[in-house]
């Protein structure tokens, strides 16, 4: 596996950044994930855009998109894999312990790793914690994930893939890692980015492929909804079975079949939306 570092590839064993990088030690980075497949990553240039946007929502230096850019198609051409997790990750770099950053500039690194295709379908739980919708990580993609990591754990111990939550209005925000929609009386529907959600490449094309409304909407809709299904990278449109210990028979259900079919048909005819 080769992996850029800093304005290289190197072999895995050596591609090492400080323990005092700031990303380590205080979580003061932010990153990207890009499905790639066969050497091709999926919207890159959107993925590049929320890049810099959440590197200036953190205060750091201005990212070099072409640097960027570069070092992705580098790690790619390194590491054929049939399908990947292509991880972008841009850093607060070398600092001295505690919050505040050092001079010597950002860690930029890029890797790649193994993918498998997800399943059509899949199972979520909601959990107790909230996302705060007025936060001053809200709309970024950072590192900081412990909470993602917690919420996550939860999933898992109950025999489900992802975790979703409300904001502290008790509004349907997101999951650890994907945006959520909800079919609802023929319509088909997605928090808004007031919510606190990420703004999801996925979902944003969810939303202008398949004709999705934005709308505030309580948790309890999903013990309501006739359908439910999650977008991410990888994930891409998967519909959800099960919700909780709630069952739902049929998924996908035509509204989810219907948009995982119109998502696969565009993003194949252009890699780059």
């Amino acid at each position: 596996m080769r992996i850029w570092v800093d304005g290289g590839l190197r072999d895995a064993a050596d591609a090492t950044v400080s323990v005092l990088d700031h990303g380590l030690t205080v979580g003061d980075g932010v990153f990207e994930t890009l499905k790639a497949e066969h050497g091709r990553a999926f919207a890159t240039g959107r993925h590049l855009e929320r890049l810099a946007r959440s590197a200036a929502g953190l205060g750091l230096p201005e990212p070099d998109l072409d640097e960027v850019a570069r070092a992705c198609a580098a790690v790619l051409d390194a590491n054929p894999v049939p399908l990947g997790r292509l991880r972008v990750t841009y850093t607060g770099g070398l600092s001295p312990l505690g919050s505040d950053r050092g001079d010597a500039g950002p860690t930029l690194v890029v890797a790649l790793g193994p993918a498998s295709p997800r399943p059509d379908t899949t199972a979520a739980v909601t959990v107790p914690w909230t996302r705060n919708e007025k936060g001053a990580l809200t709309g970024l993609k950072t590192t900081s994930y412990g909470e993602n990591v917690v919420a996550l754990a939860r999933a898992h111990a109950a025999g489900a893939s992802e975790a979703l939550f409300a904001n502290t209005r008790g509004q349907l925000c997101e999951g650890t890692g994907s945006n959520v929609f909800v079919a609802l009386g023929g319509r088909l529907l997605t928090p808004p980015l007031e919510s606190g959600c990420l703004a999801g490449i996925t979902r944003a094309l969810v939303v202008e492929w398949a004709g999705a409304e934005e709308a505030e909407l309580p948790l309890d809709v999903l013990a309501e909804a006739d359908e439910v299904f999650l977008t991410s990278s990888l994930r891409d449109v998967q519909a959800v079975h099960r919700l909780d210990d709630q069952t739902l028979p049929g998924a996908p259900g035509p509204i989810t079949a219907k948009a995982m079919r119109v998502f696969a048909e565009r993003a194949a005819a252009d890699p780059n939306p």
